[in-house]
Order: C-alpha cells, then sequence, then structure tokens
C-alpha cells in the first residue's frame, strides 16, 4: 500500500446481537446483555467478511472479533497481524491474513477531523477519567 494515496475506511455498521451463551449466563434475575452496533474497521473495497475488534487478550496475542456480512454475524478468536508499519514500529492493529490494506494505510478523514477540533479546543475534548 502506497502511503500518499491512503485507502478510505469501510463504512459497514450492523447491529450485533448478544451470544446466546451471555444472554444465559445473565439468567432470568440478572440485566439482559444489549444488542450494540459494530463498525468495520477494515479498508474500503474488501472482499470478505466485515470485521471489528471486541476484546484483546493481550496474554494470548490474540483478540476477539465480530465478523458479519449481510444478517449473518460470527465471533472469531484471532491472532495479531503483526506486520509493523515500514514508518515506525507501530504493528498493524488488524487480524492476521485481514483482507485489503494495514490500519495504518486507512485514512478515516472523520477521525482526522475530531482531532483537529480536540486541538483547537481541548475545553471540549474528552479526558482519561471524566
Amino acid at each position: 500500500m502506497n502511503p500518499s494515496h491512503p485507502s478510505t475506511p469501510c463504512t459497514a455498521v450492523t447491529l450485533l446481537p448478544p451470544p446466546e451463551f451471555l444472554v444465559r449466563l445473565a439468567g432470568r434475575g440478572g440485566r439482559r446483555p444489549e444488542a450494540g452496533y459494530v463498525l468495520c474497521e477494515l479498508a474500503a473495497g474488501h472482499d470478505a467478511d466485515h470485521a471489528m475488534v471486541l476484546w484483546e487478550d493481550d496474554a494470548r496475542h490474540l483478540a476477539v472479533w465480530a465478523r458479519w456480512s449481510g444478517d449473518r454475524a460470527t465471533l472469531a478468536e484471532l491472532a495479531w497481524c503483526g506486520v509493523t508499519d515500514p514508518r515506525g514500529e507501530d504493528a498493524c492493529g488488524l487480524f492476521a491474513e485481514h483482507p485489503a490494506a494495514h490500519d495504518w494505510a486507512v485514512f478515516d478523514g472523520t477521525l482526522a477531523a475530531v482531532a483537529v477540533l480536540a486541538r483547537q479546543h481541548p475545553h471540549l475534548a474528552p479526558r482519561d477519567g471524566v
């Protein structure tokens, strides 16, 4: 991927219901897990399932990813990509053998605009612990 020609992010989003085993674990008296929206983290134009990391397992160098296509969704434990950005030491934050560009080659204009606004108006930017 040519860094001077970044990819745009995929804009796929879906509502992910809680897995049935979590609903069962909550029991009748417990608080039922809620559905939540997931947004694809891959580059636009990829030719595989959409994907978003849900949580990381640093001890095993894995993460649990939501993968979906249409109305079918699955959870999968996947190893990290591990390829490092040739311009630095940051590793790709996607799963091993992911389709399309590495995460450093995907330019999200919305996130870039929010970063600029946060620098211009630090009093409005959220802070840790607040």
